[in-house]
């Protein structure tokens, strides 16, 4: 549930420190979740990340 947040808000443009302010959370903890997000996804950084994020929301919108 925390990395959908994180993806949510680093696709929106949040930086780090924003995103652990808003969250609550460390900023080491939110390279944590970025780190385990990347592994999951198969990307090397956030804007590969926000990029495989959009096309992913895209196709699926477009099976519905």
């Amino acid at each position: 549930a925390k990395e959908r947040e994180i993806v949510g808000m680093v696709c929106e443009g949040a930086s780090n420190k924003l995103i652990a302010r808003q969250l609550n959370i460390s900023l080491s903890t939110v390279k944590t979740h970025l780190r385990n997000i990347f592994a999951k996804t198969e990307v090397i950084n956030r804007t590969e990340l926000v990029s495989r994020t959009r096309m992913s929301s895209v196709q699926h919108s477009q099976h519905m």
